[in-house]
């Protein structure tokens, strides 16, 4: 089973990322979820940015975002 194309960095505690999970569910999206504490170059990487949503092809949207900026992002 291949892994889905899209990507959600987030971390436990982050309302925002809990909206971006959401608006993904609501696209009908298959990603998945890294928190990025466990990494610390994914800390460093993203750390005051997240969310983020990347693609398979290394793109990504930084929050904020509204869901119709989401859906054409991921197009």
């Amino acid at each position: 089973m291949s892994e889905p194309a899209v990507t959600l960095y987030s971390t436990d505690g982050c309302h925002l990322c809990e909206l971006a999970a959401q608006q993904l569910n609501q696209l009908n999206v298959t990603y998945i979820t890294v928190d990025i504490i466990d990494d610390p170059d994914l800390v460093s990487r993203y750390g005051i940015t997240i969310p983020v949503v990347r693609k398979a092809d290394s793109s990504e949207l930084n929050w904020p975002f509204e869901i119709n900026q989401l859906a054409n992002f991921l197009e």
